[in-house]
């Protein structure tokens, strides 16, 4: 852990995904791009949700996914990270210490 309490993973964990009005908006913004790509009712994708065994995303959506999450954000997200980030928690602490 670092000086602030938070993981020092890339993914962080998904009850701090959501700890601020900031990572909120961000939380949002993720569910709006999972609904546009992947035909998930956005009110589903909440931080706790796995992006393959909650949401049924397959791997090729996880990279538009990415793609468009990095065109909105203005962050990259490498290629061997899109695994890594699990659950759409995961990808939001990722997004809010990255940009």
């Amino acid at each position: 852990m670092n000086s602030t309490g938070n993981t020092s993973s890339a993914t962080g964990n998904a009850t701090s995904a959501t700890g601020s009005s900031g990572n909120t908006d961000i939380l949002t913004a993720v569910a709006k791009i999972v609904e546009e790509v992947a035909g998930v009712d956005s009110a589903a994708v909440t931080a706790e949700k796995s992006f393959i065994d909650d949401l049924d995303i397959d791997s090729l959506s996880m990279v538009e996914i990415s793609v468009a999450l990095e065109d909105n954000f203005q962050v990259k997200i490498p290629d061997d990270l899109i695994t890594e980030l699990k659950t759409v928690g995961d990808t939001v602490s990722y997004i809010a210490d990255h940009r």
